[in-house]
């Protein structure tokens, strides 16, 4: 395909999707690391059990971390108006993310400095912080994707922002964090069921079984929430995919059960939240039969279905608001200029498939189970 040729709708419409991609990629790679780091303290209950655990993640979670750094950096570059509102909107959120992100490299190289059970135990559960709260937060900001943010946008196109972080912890959007954190459990049981054995596999798929159900059930009552409590978001006026980034250049109205209208005009995009219900359902029975790999794909499934659940039912809203439903954001008024755009994709051509093929490299490289007598021989080892 002749990148020159594609014309600015289609950039902005390519380069939703890969932000999606993005998204969906830091969910399931760094997703089982946060969820690993939640069953930690459940899953192991010895000393042993717990280093097995740690060193399941050690080797990958920084690379896998890239991917949160990749969507930042897209949404930088390719949404500035989203970037500029949702950094500075979401900034304690975002720095209790950061803390929490911080105490997994501090808990692996720290944990195993000391032999006393009381200093590797405190360790153990700031790993625990580490995976539960960026779980849950991430989970939160996208219920509030879905609520509408308070923020507006004035004439000269200055965002302000009017809420804070406990305004943000509606029961809705606690709901959304819920799904998430038991959405990522069971991903990381499957992980753990996957890369370990014993007793620890055996409380792994216990857990992450119960977990995936939860997640299911907890995602089809956000589902019924939208049908009949949350107010969805719904363009009025004429749309111009191709004009000027220009977010107060459109009309907006608010209703309940807008955000279902996408897959009423788009009956196949329905596929999006089956996937996401029938993956964590695949994924408990799999963790029962204990199963990791197919418990994964199965998990992994259920991650991107729920994402793309999200993405399909706000198309092509990026960050609506509640303050003054005009100043909503979308893809069509909220991206940068197209040579922008064409020369990031030329980029993201060239390097994704690199990034792409060492991740496939290392997985590959640290194939096979972790286990304890293989542990003590390895000098690396956490």
């Amino acid at each position: 395909m002749d990148l020159m040729i594609l014309d600015y709708p289609t950039l902005r419409l390519v380069w939703w999707l890969l932000l999606g991609v993005l998204l969906i990629g830091f969910a399931i790679m760094d997703g089982f690391d946060l969820g690993v780091g939640a069953l930690l303290p459940f899953v192991a209950r010895s000393d042993a059990e717990r280093r097995v655990v740690v060193n399941t993640i050690g080797p990958v979670w920084e690379g896998n971390q890239v991917w949160l750094i990749l969507g930042g950096g897209a949404i930088f570059a390719a949404f500035p108006p989203l970037y500029a509102v949702s950094f500075s909107g979401f900034y304690l959120a975002m720095f209790l993310i950061l803390f929490a992100l911080i105490l997994r490299p501090v808990g692996f190289k720290f944990r195993g400095k000391v032999a006393d059970p009381r200093w590797r135990a405190a360790w153990d559960w700031g790993l625990f912080v580490g995976g539960a709260v960026p779980a849950l937060v991430f989970g939160v900001a996208m219920g509030n994707v879905l609520l509408g943010v308070p923020f507006r946008f004035d004439a000269t196109l200055r965002p302000f922002y009017e809420g804070n972080l406990f305004g943000l912890l509606t029961p809705f959007a606690l709901l959304a964090g819920l799904t998430s954190v038991a959405m990522l459990v069971a991903h990381g049981a499957a992980m753990l069921v996957m890369k370990t054995d014993g007793p620890v596999a055996v409380r792994a798929a216990r857990y992450g079984s119960l977990a995936a159900l939860a997640g299911a059930a907890l995602f089809a009552l956000g589902g019924l929430c939208l049908m009949t409590v949350v107010d969805g978001f719904r363009i009025v006026s004429a749309l111009v995919p191709d004009a000027a980034s220009n977010p107060l250049a459109k009309s907006v109205t608010t209703a309940e059960g807008a955000w279902l209208a996408n897959f009423a005009a788009h009956p196949w995009m329905a596929a999006a939240p089956a996937l996401g219900l029938l993956g964590l359902v695949g994924s408990a029975l799999a963790l029962a039969g204990r199963r990791g790999g197919l418990a994964f794909c199965a998990s992994a499934a259920a991650i991107a279905g729920i994402i793309l659940s999200v993405g399909f039912a706000t198309f092509p809203f990026l960050l609506p608001s509640s303050l003054d439903a005009t100043s909503s954001l979308t893809l069509w008024d909220a991206s940068s200029s197209q040579m922008t755009l064409l020369v990031m994709l030329v980029a993201t051509v060239v390097f994704l498939p690199l990034i792409l093929a060492y991740t496939a490299w290392v997985y590959r490289v640290m194939r096979g189970k972790v286990t304890h007598g293989a542990l003590g021989d390895n000098p690396n080892a956490y």
